[in-house]
């Protein structure tokens, strides 16, 4: 190739088109050789893993350069769970996805896509069980003109749309039995044919399917192929629900709070200490989805503080007694342990150090730099970093102080709430 282009006096078309394939190889060749070298990386590093702490669990993944797309937190079994889609992002075995309605599955799933070799190649994803019977062999693998009345063109399916790529099937426990055929025939030989098609046709589509539901049981059951479970569970990925999350609920009211405020175009909602007590200790039996609309529906339906009237009716505690048991006043004392919404105000009453949080940045798939931060708090002069942080953000608009002052979301949160500050007070820009 380098002579080719050092002593040709002229390239013609098809000498140009071979150029550009060997580039386009050699470029593959390049990634794949990263991406396994990071693979490497994250096999030496497990044998210590049970001796770091969640901290240094998370600070190992960034150093490694590892994308999050947006997920962050510090539980042991999320770290689990990132960990192992590390290693199995650049690898073409099939993961599949477990856990709970709402709690990331899809997330999870680009997590994998982000970090592998295919990242910059197609994301497609189908929900199963939103695909009526009778079109799921069309939609999945396509269709042929004339095939069927109303086909008058062909179709390409979702694998063909994701080849070279990934596709997430997701509710993957709601595939009837006769897709489940279908699949299996498409995982085992990596061909698929078009519906009125007897053409196969290859495709190379890395495989990442999730449920909620319990396959093995199902499989048992008989109303889940055991041949497909055990070729789609290569690598088993199971994410934790929210209850078990409880440390990380103060981050995600932070974070869809802001979220909320610049979609509806307002200032960030603020709750009263009853109301934060109640969610802090609510189940979540939807999640981190219900949490998300919680917030959103308190930021809609509130005015500048939200409480407990403002929450649906079905959620809201059932009796006075209950209601009682929690703080109806935000003067009773310092606010929740471990609660970051307040970790700003009571940053200000300590003297001397302050901590405030760090923020949580979320990587897109073609970025390969840090992509993400550390759950942890670290201790700040308030004096120092904290006072220059106010006089550089005077008389500057919010977009722009909060790049140049290279301070997290929660960080100008809590520097903007100050009394002290007579600055823009309105809701801080995500990164």
């Amino acid at each position: 190739m380098r002579s080719a282009l050092r002593w040709a006096s002229k390239l013609d078309r098809p000498d140009i088109e071979k150029l550009l394939r060997q580039a386009g190889a050699l470029r593959d060749e390049v990634m794949q050789l990263s991406h396994k070298e990071r693979f490497v990386n994250a096999a030496a590093a497990e044998p210590t893993r049970s001796d770091l702490s969640r901290r240094q669990r998370r600070t190992a993944l960034i150093e490694r350069s590892f994308i999050f797309e947006g997920a962050f937190g510090d539980n042991p079994k999320l770290l689990e769970a990132l960990e192992t889609a590390e290693k199995v992002a650049p690898t073409g075995l099939p993961v599949l996805i477990d856990g709970e309605s709402g709690t990331g599955k899809e997330l999870m799933a680009k997590v994998i896509h982000a970090n592998g070799h295919r990242a910059d190649r197609p994301f497609v994803s189908v929900n199963c069980g939103a695909i009526p019977e009778n079109l799921l062999e069309s939609e999945l693998f396509g269709h042929c003109k004339g095939a069927f009345t109303g086909a008058v063109n062909d179709r390409k399916g979702k694998f063909e749309s994701a080849h070279t790529g990934t596709i997430f099937l997701d509710e993957i426990g709601e595939l009837p039995l006769a897709g489940q055929v279908k699949l299996l025939r498409v995982l085992e030989a990596h061909e698929i044919q078009r519906v009125g098609s007897d053409q196969p046709i290859r495709v190379d589509a890395r495989v990442v399917a999730a449920t909620n539901r319990n396959l093995r049981k199902l499989s048992e059951e008989g109303r889940f192929r055991e041949d497909l479970f055990y070729r789609l569970g290569v690598i088993h990925v199971t994410l934790p629900p929210l209850r078990e999350r409880k440390d990380e609920i103060p981050l995600l009211f932070e974070f869809f709070g802001d979220e909320a405020a610049e979609v509806l175009k307002r200032r960030p909602i603020e709750m009263t200490r009853r109301l934060r007590a109640f969610l802090l200790d609510y189940a979540y039996p939807g999640n981190i989805r219900e949490l998300r609309n919680i917030v959103y529906r308190l930021s809609c339906l509130a005015g500048q503080t939200a409480d407990i009237e403002h929450l649906p009716a079905d959620i809201r505690p059932a009796s006075r007694a209950t209601l009682a048991s929690y703080p109806a006043s935000d003067d009773d004392g310092p606010s929740l342990s471990g609660d970051a919404l307040s970790e700003g105000q009571a940053c200000r009453k300590r003297p001397g150090r302050a901590r405030i949080p760090r923020a949580r940045t979320a990587g897109s798939g073609r970025n390969r730099g840090r992509a993400g931060e550390a759950l942890q708090y670290e201790s700040i002069a308030s004096s120092g970093v904290a006072e220059e942080a106010r006089h550089s953000f005077e008389g500057v608009s919010r977009d722009l102080a909060s790049r140049q002052g290279h301070l997290s979301c929660v960080t100008a949160h809590a520097v903007w709430s100050d009394p002290g500050f007579s600055g823009p007070r309105h809701a801080p820009p995500r990164p």
